[in-house]
């Protein structure tokens, strides 16, 4: 099988066919037609981009059996509704077959949570040619279906007077009580969530992870190489597909609407310890999106505005695009208004303003929950009538009612 794999790389085979896979991957925007307007289509060849550097991090530099690192995900992606208060650390297995041990310093950080996953993908992916087979191959091979099969928290973890620690990560249980994070036999990485709620005073928390056994580092292989060109890009196909599919096939379905759905959040690598709802929102130039919640209790809870490729809008870097709740306006009564608008909205409440967007997808992200999700009253009413009649114009509109839990 290695044999294969070498001889495929160093015949170029390989390279031609990873970059076939991203040409093919990238000519999926063509089934959005009209639906993707110029904003969109811009930014859907940026999100490629950014794939491609996510594949080549991931798998290309962070992938060596004998050298395991936990690095961030490259600056800027934001798959999947990622949070903009959250930093996502990830280790690259081969399989689960070996003993870890992460140590580390939680600094000030008030949450974190570390999981193990798996994925459907062949021992051997870089012994075969991936690209013929389009989306039909990620049935068998596809690094963006990741699950979650174990997760320790930092409520379950021990620290000392400093704040320091250290994790046990295998198939069997340590001794002597020590912490641990079980992963299975087809385990293929781990994922650090860093959850802050004031990041600009937080100081920050460090990890590191080795292999028990300490192997000597060695040079890599060609077969080494072929596995991560096709794991690479797979994982671009397998993210430009998941986006498609949750776009075209579930959330656009229901415009302007969030569900909390347990399976779909879980399918991705997702962990059980918040709710997690997602929806898509539509709010033309001259429009807003007024949305009004009262947040179950927890720990923290996050409202994101994202592209229709799930990405962060490019006005979160200064603080745009996004409502939460150490920084959020209340009303009275403790719920949360949210007016989405491409001008100023004319009354109270959490303006977001959707950079250039007409559409989009998501989320409402509630962690440490006690209860279940909030139900979610959303308005679309036109500007205008919120600058002239203010408030009393929302109770001229009939409000769409979402925040429904699918299990």
């Amino acid at each position: 099988m290695t044999d294969r794999a070498a001889e495929r790389l160093l015949s170029g085979r390989a390279w031609d066919d990873y970059c076939e896979t991203v040409r093919r991957a990238g000519h999926m925007v063509d089934h959005f037609g009209a639906e993707a307007n110029a904003l969109d289509c811009a930014e859907w060849y940026r999100f490629m981009t950014r794939l491609m550097r996510n594949g080549i991090e991931r798998f290309m530099e962070n992938c060596e059996p004998e050298r395991p690192r936990l690095r961030n995900a490259p600056w800027r992606q934001s798959i999947n509704f990622q949070s903009p208060d959250q930093d996502h650390l990830l280790a690259e297995f081969i399989d689960g077959s070996h003993d870890y041990v992460i140590r580390g310093n939680r600094g000030e950080l008030p949450y974190f949570v570390i999981a193990s996953w798996r994925a459907p993908q062949p021992r051997h992916p870089g012994t075969l040619d991936w690209a013929a087979h389009g989306v039909a191959g990620l049935a068998g091979f596809d690094p963006a279906a990741l699950q979650t099969t174990g997760f320790i928290s930092s409520r379950e973890v021990t620290f000392d007077a400093e704040g320091n620690f250290e994790i046990v990560v295998g198939q069997r249980r340590p001794a002597h009580g020590r912490d641990w994070l079980s992963i299975t036999p087809d385990c293929v990485g781990l994922l650090i969530r860093t959850l802050y709620h004031d990041r600009a005073n937080t100081a920050p928390p460090g990890f590191s992870i080795e292999r028990v056994d300490r192997p000597e580092p060695r040079p890599i292989t060609a077969a080494e190489m072929s596995d991560a060109l096709a794991k690479a890009g797979q994982t671009v196909l397998g993210y430009c597909e998941l986006v498609r599919r949750w776009w075209q096939d579930n959330l656009s379905q229901r415009p302007n609407r969030i569900r909390f759905d347990r399976a779909v959040y879980l399918s991705n690598g997702g962990v059980p310890d918040r709710h997690h709802g997602f929806g898509t929102w539509e709010c033309a130039d001259g429009e807003a999106l007024v949305i009004d919640f009262l947040p179950t209790p927890c720990d923290y809870w996050i409202f994101q505005l994202c592209s229709i490729w799930q990405e962060n809008l490019d006005n979160y870097e200064d603080g745009g695009g996004h409502v939460q709740k150490y920084k959020a306006i209340y009303r009275h009564d403790g719920s949360v208004r949210v007016i989405i608008a491409q001008g100023e909205p004319g009354i109270s409440g959490n303006w977001i303003h959707p950079f250039g967007h007409v559409h989009g997808g998501m989320s409402l992200r509630l962690i440490g929950t006690q209860g279940e999700p909030p139900l979610v009253t959303l308005r679309r009413i036109a500007l205008a009538a919120l600058h002239e009649r203010g408030e009393a114009a929302l109770d001229e509109v009939s409000p769409l009612l979402s925040g429904e839990v699918a299990q």
